[in-house]
């Protein structure tokens, strides 16, 4: 077969899966570009604007290569919502016709599906995951095969028990019709519990609406159980929801969640189960890359999967926020006290001390290595109470001058790769390695016999152990420590002075999130990652572990990569880069009314210009900060509504994002770095015009930031550093805000970067790092030229 032919039957493939009639220009490439790369267990690295259709394309291409049998299942994971919405609507439409439809899920949160924790049943002081993992375990020990309680072999079953038969059920160690009585027991009928039912989303389930206990024939101390969890094992571990629960064979939490209660099983089992039978998988960055939720794919997601990394100019970052640890200093005084409790206990008889030793053999810990992991924590607290003041005295001038934000206090020189201050201060005090590596063991097994004891205890001891263990362990070039102090006044503080002000915590801050994106990257089929900034794509391929994949020397993965331009006609946008003097903290000074220097007059003339155009205009500046301090500004100086974004809930960012598209033009004024510049669809007539003023740097004098520019020196050359870990990042964002303007073919625009390091040759420029087609398209001018050219381009 020629490469022609070849090529026609592979286009003849994938337009099967196509789910519209013809593919924008540059999407029949992208399609094509992610199967071959596919069919080599390679991974596609793609720049493509809003328009480029990256969504459907990514998913033809992944369909293709499932119809081929190249890979087993596909995953896909994106950080935004809204995204995760699109990704089940283009499947839809995809299986819309289709004779063999993708079987699709899309997972949310244990916390989302709980029908107890939603409903508010659990005690306010123990989290969802924990009281159900603990609830679990006790359900699972009650209908276990061989235990007493009634049976009724031979029981008729509805349709909707869907019992397994498979032959690996011949050897189950539950016993189903043990459990479905059980689960039976919690329904409304037995005189000592409530009537009425639990229901939760819209849904009413068979049983009473408080946590039941189980009855007397089943465990005479009648604990607490979960009865969805019992119906679940009644069905013998499967689903009485399967993908017909949603439209065209996609089913996500709205489809599955009532079905499940209203049958009476845990709705997180019955994702499990629909996870397992799934072709393809929606998800977010946590069930790929947080070590806490990966187990839940564990089993369905490996070398047989496609995945498609959706944004994935926002992997770095989010996956260094996964890999970073924090202890706060409630939680190692909790932990304290789970091994105090212990240790008590053990001091009340010889009895109780030979028990209590004996359980704790299992796990190869001693009395007294509790004893010494009870010192451990007590030390430690007081060492963290007495440094937090020490430090606060020496770093600010008294009490008066603590500052009302967030302070960083490092435990090493950010540019040195040295042990910390915490090792260092425990090494003298005789906690040496064996010790810290044996810590984990110890919270494990302290763990273990306070649960056992006593079910509705919450502990903590087991994972402040394991972050413990892991600060002796993990190198520290790699992750920063450091004490965070996080700015949370208290009306009545007991305690050192600081606590007034401060909630303190010791941080393990991962800087290096690329090793482990490469390592997760290594562990699948292949894939796509795509986003509408990824240049420069070497920066890219370098800093996320693309480049140490390619050049792996046992097992070598191809990469390649596409950019494609804004597909919108180009007459219908204006891109302007504004020559001002460069927006810096050393230019523009401090953020007041009263500030009148030259470069803050040069911006508040270009800001009054920018508000006063056509429409609705959103301003974007470098911080919170400077947009507090544009949007007091901008009230005055046009007769716009001005809306000012500050760091705040979601609630308030979605009423301020509906104030703003409701009525006329109005002034959106927020930071380059929030939460309204990624991921907000500003189609139609929500906004025509953003501005970016600045380069939204974080600050560069931040520990933790060395911190990260001294391990990227190591890894990419000091000549890179900076621009890897700081400028690259910060450009993105510029770039992501003014990818919100343009959002469809018939919509109009302007696009702006004001600053003068947006243009070429200038001092530390920012103009390499911009795309191909910025670079090209974006026309500068100095301030003067903006307001005729908003005229004209408006008429």
């Amino acid at each position: 077969m020629s490469d022609a032919d070849a090529g026609a039957e592979s286009e003849a493939a994938w337009r099967e899966r196509f789910g519209f009639a013809e593919p924008y220009d540059n999407q029949a490439d992208a399609i094509e570009a992610a199967i071959d790369a596919g069919r080599e267990n390679g991974y596609l690295a793609m720049e493509g604007p809003c328009g480029t259709g990256k969504t459907m394309a990514s998913l033809t291409a992944a369909a293709t290569l499932l119809d081929e049998g190249v890979y087993e299942n596909v995953l896909v994971v994106t950080p935004v919502k809204q995204q995760l919405r699109q990704f089940v609507e283009d499947l839809r439409t995809m299986n819309a016709d289709s004779a063999e439809p993708l079987r699709s899920v899309a997972l949310v949160g244990k916390r989302d599906l709980c029908p107890y924790g939603r409903e508010g049943v659990f005690p306010a002081d123990v989290g969802t995951h924990e009281r159900c993992e603990d609830l679990r375990e006790t359900t699972a020990t009650l209908v276990e095969a061989g235990s007493e309680g009634s049976r009724h072999d031979g029981e008729e079953i509805d349709e909707l028990t869907a019992i397994r038969t498979d032959e690996d059920l011949e050897d189950a160690w539950w016993d189903p019709v043990r459990a479905r009585d059980l689960a039976k027991s919690a329904r409304p009928g037995r005189e000592e519990i409530d009537q009425s039912t639990l229901e939760t989303a819209s849904a009413s389930s068979p049983y009473v609406p408080v946590q039941p206990s189980a009855p007397a024939e089943f465990d005479e101390d009648e604990p607490l159980f979960c009865p969805f969890e019992a119906d679940w094992y009644g069905r013998n571990r499967g689903s009485p929801v399967d993908f017909s629960a949603g439209k065209d064979a996609v089913v996500t939490s709205d489809d599955f969640l009532p079905a499940a209660v209203e049958a009476g099983t845990c709705p997180h089992r019955v994702q499990s189960v629909l996870l397992g039978e799934a072709d393809v998988v929606v998800g977010n960055y946590n069930h790929l890359f947080d070590p806490q939720s990966r187990p839940l794919i564990e089993g369905v997601v490996g070398e047989e999967t496609f995945v498609i990394v959706d944004e994935a100019h926002r992997v770095e970052e989010r996956v260094r926020d996964l890999l970073s640890d924090r202890v706060g200093e409630q939680s190692l005084r909790r932990a304290r006290n789970d091994v105090s409790e212990l240790v008590a206990r053990a001091s009340q008889s010889e009895g109780a001390k030979e028990e209590l030793a004996a359980h704790l053999a299992d796990f190869e810990v001693t009395l007294d290595d509790a004893r010494r992991a009870r010192d451990f924590y007590d030390d430690v607290a007081a060492w963290l109470a007495g440094e937090v003041g020490e430090r606060l005295e020496a770093e600010f001038d008294g009490r008066r001058a603590w500052p009302e934000r967030d302070v960083e206090l490092p435990l090493r020189d950010p540019s040195a790769d040295e042990p910390d201050d915490l090792t260092r201060w425990a090494e003298r005090e005789g906690y040496t390695g064996d010790f810290w590596r044996r810590l984990v063991h110890v919270g494990m097994a302290v763990e273990d016999v306070l649960e056992e004891e006593e079910a509705e205890r919450a502990t903590v001891v087991g994972a402040v152990s394991r972050t413990f263990t892991n600060w002796w362990e993990r190198d520290h070039a790699t992750y920063f420590r450091e004490i965070e102090l996080e700015h949370a006044p208290q009306e009545a503080p007991t305690g050192e002075p600081w606590e007034a002000q401060y909630t303190a915590g010791l941080v393990m801050y991962n800087c290096m999130p690329g090793d482990a994106v490469r390592d997760v990257l290594a562990g699948l089929g292949g894939g796509v990652l795509m986003s509408a900034t990824l240049e420069p794509i070497g920066v890219f391929r370098e800093v996320v572990g693309l480049d140490a994949l390619e050049n792996d020397p046992e097992e070598p993965r191809p990469v390649t990569e596409r950019t494609y331009d804004l597909p919108f006609p180009e007459e219908n946008r204006a891109s302007w880069t504004v020559a001002a003097t460069p927006f810096t903290a050393r230019n523009r000074g401090e953020p007041t009314s009263e500030n009148g220097n030259a470069t803050r007059e040069q911006y508040r003339y270009v800001l009054r210009t920018v508000a006063r155009s056509h429409g609705n205009v959103m301003v974007c500046m470098p911080n919170y900060r400077e947009a507090a301090w544009a949007g007091d500004y901008l009230a005055d100086a046009t007769e716009k509504d001005v809306l000012v974004d500050a760091s705040s809930s979601d609630e308030e960012t979605e009423r301020l994002k509906r104030e703003f598209f409701r009525g006329p033009g109005k002034v959106l004024v927020t930071s380059t770095r929030g939460t309204l510049t990624e991921g907000v669809d500003y189609d139609g007539d929500k906004l025509h015009c953003c501005a970016v003023v600045g380069v939204p740097l974080v600050n560069v004098a931040s520990p933790r930031v060395r911190a990260v520019r001294r391990a990227y020196a190591d890894a990419f050359g000091e000549e890179n550093a900076f621009a890897y870990a700081l400028t690259v990042p910060a450009v993105r964002r510029s770039r992501q805000a003014i990818g919100r303007v343009v959002r469809g073919r018939e919509e109009r625009g302007v696009r702006v970067f004001v600053g003068e390091r947006y243009t070429e040759g200038a001092p530390r420029s920012v103009y390499e790092y911009l795309g191909p087609e910025e670079r090209a398209e974006f026309v500068r001018m100095t301030p003067e030229f903006l307001g005729p050219q908003f005229e004209q381009f408006w008429d």
